[in-house]
Parts: C-alpha cells; structure tokens; sequence
C-alpha cells in the first residue's frame, strides 16, 4: 500500500509525513504492527465525504416522509416503542 505509514515512521517523522503523503493522494492510511488501523484524509476531502453522509440521509429522510414511513406520537409513545423493540 503506497500511502501507508507506519505508527512508528508517524512518531518519528510527525505531521509533516501526513502532509507529504495526503499532497500525493487523497489519504494516509496508519498501519498499527502491520495492520491498517486509521486513515487520515485532508480537511477539504473528509468535508467533501460527510456533505455526501449527510445529504444521502436527508434523501433517505426525504423518501420516508414522501412513502409515509414515518410514525408519529408523544415521547412516552416513543421511549415504549424503543424498549419493546
């Protein structure tokens, strides 16, 4: 994996290697004793991915209201369809 730094080369060589390596490609991917464990991505890449998160649930909310799956009711109703669930 090209983008792969290990946590040692991130403890010893520090940010600057996540800037070298996120100015090549889009992410960084932290492997912990040979197994990848995190991925750093640039600020305006992880932005660009949670705008996506988020507007695929107000699509999937759109279409629930639009097909009527939904329910509606007070709190009480709430919490006792949520711990007989």
């Amino acid at each position: 994996m090209l983008n792969s730094i290990t946590a040692n080369d991130l403890k010893v060589k520090g940010v600057s290697i996540l800037d070298q390596i996120t100015s090549e490609q889009n992410e960084a991917v932290i492997t912990v004793r040979g197994k990848s464990k995190y991925v750093v991505l640039p600020m305006d890449e992880y932005n660009h991915l949670r705008e996506c998160e988020l507007e695929a649930a107000l699509i999937e909310s759109q279409n629930d209201i639009k097909n009527n799956n939904f329910k509606t009711g007070t709190i009480d109703e709430h919490l006792r369809r949520i711990e007989n669930a």
